[in-house]
């Protein structure tokens, strides 16, 4: 995270707890994140420096007056004027990181070989809210190479409770290699 985006993310952020849009405004922003990187032609057209200011202010207007709150339009405007919506996605971390902060949310990655299955991913939600004390934001990835068990990432820390890792403590263990 670079210290523009750090800068603005929390001046948005600021902005809309002020005026109690917060949580508004996360969403709006990840819906507009993910729409950005799936056209990656919009956010080239509006960055294009060979049309004017108002040329690509104009454009995002068009694009997103009623679809967005006000604050996130005028952000992304911002952003367009002063050549830097690029910055765009890190913005939204930075706002992403104080939300968190303030809200007591903690996001965590658990990678499976399966998909949970609701009881588990609850089970799951369960635990990690009452070891981390906050409130879990889950996002759930699958990968075939986990053959058993959760690898999970969470506050910085990676928990490895696979089949993998546990054979091979197994194998340490029985082997003396420990």
């Amino acid at each position: 995270m670079t210290e523009l985006s750090r800068e603005y993310g929390e001046g948005l952020y600021l902005l809309c707890m002020e005026e109690d849009l917060a949580t508004q405004a996360l969403e709006e922003l990840t819906t507009l994140c993910g729409l950005f990187r799936e056209n990656p032609d919009f956010s080239r057209l509006v960055s294009n420096h060979a049309l004017s200011k108002q040329e690509r202010v104009s454009i995002l207007d068009a694009a997103l007056r009623g679809q967005v709150h006000q604050y996130v339009l005028n952000f992304l405007k911002i952003l367009c004027e002063r050549g830097v919506f690029g910055e765009f996605g890190s913005c939204v971390e930075a706002y992403r990181t104080f939300y968190n902060r303030d809200h007591r949310v903690v996001e965590a990655v658990a990678t499976t070989g399966v998909p949970l299955s609701d009881a588990q991913r609850s089970l799951l939600l369960e635990k990690l809210s009452a070891i981390s004390g906050k409130q879990v934001q889950l996002t759930e990835k699958v990968d075939p190479a986990v053959m058993g068990g959760v690898l999970l990432e969470m506050e910085g820390k990676r928990y490895d409770n696979t089949l993998r890792t546990r054979l091979s403590q197994m194998r340490q263990v029985l082997t003396g290699e420990v």
